[in-house]
């Protein structure tokens, strides 16, 4: 039923935009002449593509309706699991080690980098550049 109502949905909503496509902006429908009276003339072609929009408009958004309420009630589990077992027939392995250890510098580990950097940087190179922390 749910992939009829899908399908049925995606049918509606390719002639609903090829119906939007043929009218004209300015409401004059088709742009095709014929008698000034009768059924498929500009006004009736206006007329007949504008009721035609609006019934399909009203089909798409009831399909849509009732494929939420359908994928709600498919959803929905019969029991909810209260308890806080976890699956313990996995094994429960350390974190894997660091391959170097990170230098320290108190409890901060950028502060040891900092500092290497700045031993590094503190004469002035040839362009003149003064570093940030003098």
């Amino acid at each position: 039923m749910f992939l009829f109502l899908t399908v049925l949905q995606a049918i509606v909503a390719a002639m609903l935009v090829g119906v939007i496509l043929m009218q004209k902006s300015e409401g004059g429908g088709l742009g095709v002449g014929g008698s000034p009276s009768g059924m498929m003339s500009a006004r009736g072609a206006s007329d007949l593509l504008t009721r035609t929009t609006t019934i399909l408009a009203v089909l798409f958004v009831s399909l849509s309706i009732t494929l939420a309420v359908l994928a709600a009630a498919e959803g929905k589990p019969e029991t909810i699991d209260q308890s806080l077992q976890r699956d313990t027939s996995a094994p429960i392995t350390a974190p894997a080690e660091p391959a170097d250890a990170v230098p320290l510098a108190g409890d901060d580990p950028l502060a040891a980098a900092a500092a290497a950097a700045a031993e590094g940087d503190n004469d002035t190179s040839s362009n003149g550049a003064i570093p940030i922390d003098q």
